[in-house]
């Protein structure tokens, strides 16, 4: 099998290359521009995995790579809400006309299926927790709107021979991620910087990336899944709880900081995850942050060498 990996050099992604290399699952093509990838970690997984300097922006590269491929992860993004505020038109071009030209050239290719993910941004501020599948697709910035946009490009394209499956990330936790909540709570905490709380009553889902992994792994290789499928721990952490276990882990007394809300981001997010229990076997975590020693730790090992 040939396998395409759009982003697969940023962080979600080069986890899951990572694990289609171990599976030995076939000869993995890995397409990134850069902006926020890093091809160190690919270099070490051996002959079966191959980089491709694409954007999914072009599609006549997408094209080139996309040749003999059976399935694609479409991971490629602009993946941060605020980095979305900042630069909406690049995250209309990435998001929205890369994951269309993604469809194009995979259906131009016979590629069997692509899995696109998606995001909980879609749903905006929900009017109840959990949130099911079901529940008003109303993005409240254009990150989650140009989520929302990939997900209708993907329905119009599945079938014809190119199967579509889309899953709904929370926020998705790990080791070698960057600009996110979590990693820069580790990192100041480790300075001894004030951690900022932007409101400091949000209410999260967080899922570490091995559960994202598995759950793209799986909606590769089963059955079709038709619709959308949450996947996220199905708990909720609160903000100044999240500071206060890594202040108690890094043995930290960085203060905490509450500044305002930040209006594009979503306040409260709790999946319901019965779905992902039902059609890919994803079991909910007991906690939600059960490895964020992992990423304390690898975050000190990094800033020691830095």
């Amino acid at each position: 099998m040939r396998i395409l990996v759009t982003g697969g050099a940023g962080f979600i992604g080069g986890h899951l290359v990572e694990r289609l290399a171990r599976e030995r699952a076939g000869a993995i093509v890995v397409a990134d521009n850069l902006r926020r990838g890093d091809t160190s970690r690919l270099h070490r997984l051996g002959r079966d995995v191959t980089f491709a300097a694409a954007d999914v922006r072009d599609r006549a590269a997408l094209i080139q790579v996309m040749r003999g491929c059976d399935l694609v992860f479409h991971l490629a993004a602009q993946s941060n809400v605020m980095g979305a505020v900042k630069d909406p038109a690049y995250s209309f071009m990435a998001n929205v006309g890369g994951t269309f030209n993604v469809l194009f050239a995979a259906r131009a290719a016979g590629v069997k299926r692509v899995v696109f993910t998606s995001s909980r941004e879609i749903y905006g501020d929900p009017e109840c927790l959990p949130v099911t599948e079901e529940a008003p697709v109303r993005p409240k910035n254009a990150y989650g709107a140009s989520k929302a946009a990939g997900e209708i490009y993907c329905r119009a394209f599945g079938g014809n021979g190119t199967e579509t499956v889309i899953l709904r990330l929370t926020n998705v936790y790990g080791t070698g991620d960057r600009d996110r909540v979590i990693p820069v709570f580790v990192e100041r905490a480790l300075r001894g910087d004030p951690l900022v709380l932007y409101g400091g009553h949000q209410v999260l889902d967080f899922v570490w990336i091995d559960i994202v992994v598995e759950a793209l792994w799986k909606a590769a290789c089963g059955r079709l899944i038709p619709g959308p499928v949450n996947v996220g721990s199905g708990k909720g952490v609160t903000i100044a709880e999240l500071a206060s276990r890594i202040l108690h882990l890094t043995g930290s007394r960085s203060p905490l900081r509450v500044e305002p809300g930040r209006d594009p981001e979503v306040g409260r997010f709790i999946a319901d995850t019965a779905r992902a229990r039902e059609l890919l076997g994803i079991p909910a975590p007991h906690d939600p942050l059960d490895r964020l020693a992992d990423v304390v730790d690898w975050t000190r090992q990094r800033l020691r060498m830095a």
